[in-house]
């Protein structure tokens, strides 16, 4: 059961990295948020069965992780049509 625990803080670590690795590309910022919620999700499905509470916790996280990253898909849309690309190094409040 240790190692199980492990490979959670092992997933939740490695989107971090990755997260904090990727800040040039929106695209791939999105992909590692997306990764820490599915990460995060699932350490506390696991939680919550091993208390025995209700699942419906799971649900609202699961609905407001959706919101996130359709906001996210949202952003990253309307910064290729205005700015052409998905480089955060490109926009400049200078360039106004």
């Amino acid at each position: 059961m240790n190692m199980f625990y492990f490979s959670f803080i092992f997933m939740f670590i490695s989107g971090l990295i990755i997260f904090c690795l990727s800040y040039k590309h929106l695209l791939l910022t999105l992909f590692s948020l997306e990764y820490l919620v599915l990460s995060l999700y699932l350490m506390f499905f696991v939680f919550l069965l091993w208390v025995g509470c209700e699942l419906f916790f799971v649900l609202i996280f699961l609905v407001f992780s959706v919101c996130e990253g359709a906001l996210g898909l949202g952003v990253l849309v309307n910064m290729i049509r205005s700015y052409g690309n998905d480089l955060l190094s490109s926009l400049s409040i200078l360039s106004w």
